[in-house]
């Protein structure tokens, strides 16, 4: 059970507020995919695939970027590969509660921000008839929602997403809190190390998002560590990947004044600078993962 203290808007995340974004504005959602699940109307394929089918001779009319090099130099002749068509739309929707994510100066935990954020790409999938699974990771490890489609779905996300918030709020809360106010500062008692991998979370993931699905991650700016690397580059290989970064306030627009930080004995002042996205956005890309930084509450 979370405590009194923690239980305020903005600390303690409710499934009722992630299914109220439904009635927000979304993108217009566009053809639905045809799926090879029963029960679904087929209509325009979103496109060619990413699995392989065949390595054939180049007609008339093909498209020239699908070009195969080796295949083209060993007969001599131009050849092109052809992918299987996709057909399963699945997004796959990532959360971060470690305790690092447990802290705000503005109106909501970035880990609050960060569940409404995945929220709304949820109900923009279910509007077009996507299949939706999730993954929420916590200093005691990932739990999991396998996908599904239609409105229940995101019912069931949202329960899920919010028990997992309030198992890390109960986690994070073991010790005792050096604030009455959790939103002024990362409390002492959360250490600013991510003690539990992202990587779990990334291994689970290409088991649960099948070839082509989109996958979204939404962790703190540090979020991704060096060791996480290998995992997030296999899961971008044959998926849309796209990292989510909910800014604090204080990471958009810092005090202009010196700060008193303190580490063990030692006591310095410093000044903090505005966020840049540029170089994780840099080495994301490296990685085949978009970035989107969010300053706010909107996408």
């Amino acid at each position: 059970m979370v405590a009194a203290t923690l239980d305020q808007p903005g600390i303690r995340l409710s499934a009722h507020e992630l299914l109220a974004l439904r009635d927000t504005p979304h993108p217009p959602p566009g053809h639905r995919p045809a799926t090879r699940r029963p029960g679904v109307v087929p209509a325009r394929l979103p496109g060619s695939g990413m699995d392989l089918r065949e390595i054939r001779a180049y007609s008339d009319g093909d498209d020239l970027r699908r070009l195969d090099p080796a295949a083209t130099v060993r007969t001599g002749t131009p050849h092109v590969r052809s992918f299987h068509e996709d057909r399963d739309d699945t997004v796959l929707l990532v959360a971060d509660f470690r305790p690092a994510m447990l802290w705000g100066t503005g109106a909501a935990l970035r880990s609050v921000r960060a569940a409404r954020l995945l929220a709304r790409h949820g109900w923009v999938a279910v509007a077009r008839g996507a299949s939706v699974a999730a993954l929420a990771i916590t200093s005691a490890g990932v739990s999991a929602l396998p996908a599904r489609t239609g409105v229940r779905q995101l019912g069931a996300l949202a329960q899920m997403l919010a028990h997992e918030h309030d198992k890390a709020l109960d986690l994070a809360a073991g010790g005792p809190l050096p604030s009455p106010n959790p939103l002024s500062a990362p409390p002492a008692s959360l250490p600013l190390s991510l003690p539990v991998s992202f990587s779990l979370a990334l291994t689970r993931a290409v088991g649960l998002a099948p070839s082509g699905a989109r996958v979204w991650l939404a962790t703190e700016p540090e979020g991704i560590a060096r060791e996480d690397e290998a995992p997030l580059r296999r899961l971008a290989r044959r998926r849309r990947v796209g990292l989510l970064c909910p800014l604090d306030p204080v990471e958009v627009d810092p005090p202009s004044r010196a700060l008193p930080v303190a580490c063990g004995s030692a006591r310095r002042f410093a000044r903090l600078k505005p966020f840049d996205p540029a170089p994780l956005t840099a080495r994301m890309r490296a990685l085949s993962v978009s970035v989107e930084v969010v300053a706010d509450d909107t996408i």
